[in-house]
């Protein structure tokens, strides 16, 4: 992963979208890139699962796959900024990946917190669990919504991060995105 974390285009803002699921990071991401005319990079992981087989009473991802999972949210990252215009939305980073791994399996694979450590944004939009869960295959524990925030945040803290906590319906966190965006362009 080092070597595709070097080749990062330094000129490109990057910005992504983090937080527990289903809190409406997909549809940020798409709005602002359309709203900025650049590119959005879809959330690796998702992309991963849905091109694989899921077994019933099995974990939906598995320790050992987590690292592919990076590099392939690294790769996607890289080929989405080649032609991003100034800026490129990300739908979730290696962090939120750490953040994930260490809540489920109560541990990260070294490679991964150190990339989630070195693969850092310039600006991080974290999403308020104030919309409506939507369920589907991947999505589990609608109940533990404000325990996942507080561990999502936390780590944007531990680790210094500049953020917004983004609430609201979702035209109101495109403005408050926005904003917080041209405010830092």
């Amino acid at each position: 992963m080092e070597k595709e974390l070097e080749q990062r285009d330094s000129s490109i803002m990057r910005v992504v979208l983090y937080g527990p699921e289903s809190t409406g990071k997909t549809t940020l991401a798409k709005q602002l890139a359309a709203h900025y005319n650049t590119n959005w990079v879809p959330e690796y992981m998702r992309t991963y699962l849905e091109n694989k087989t899921l077994v019933p009473g099995e974990e939906i991802v598995a320790y050992d796959e987590l690292e592919t999972i990076a590099k392939g949210q690294i790769s996607s990252e890289n080929t989405s900024i080649k032609t991003a215009n100034k800026l490129l939305f990300c739908d979730t980073n290696l962090l939120e990946l750490q953040v994930y791994a260490e809540h489920y399996f109560g541990k990260c694979p070294r490679t991964l917190a150190t990339y989630a450590r070195k693969n850092k944004y310039e600006l991080y939009i974290l999403t308020y669990i104030d919309v409506p869960w939507q369920a589907d295959e991947m999505r589990d524990r609608p109940e533990n919504r404000e325990e996942m925030f507080a561990l999502f945040e936390q780590k944007l803290i531990d680790y210094n991060l500049p953020y917004i906590t983004i609430k609201g319906n979702e035209s109101e966190r495109l403005k408050q995105a926005i904003s917080y965006i041209d405010n830092h362009l």
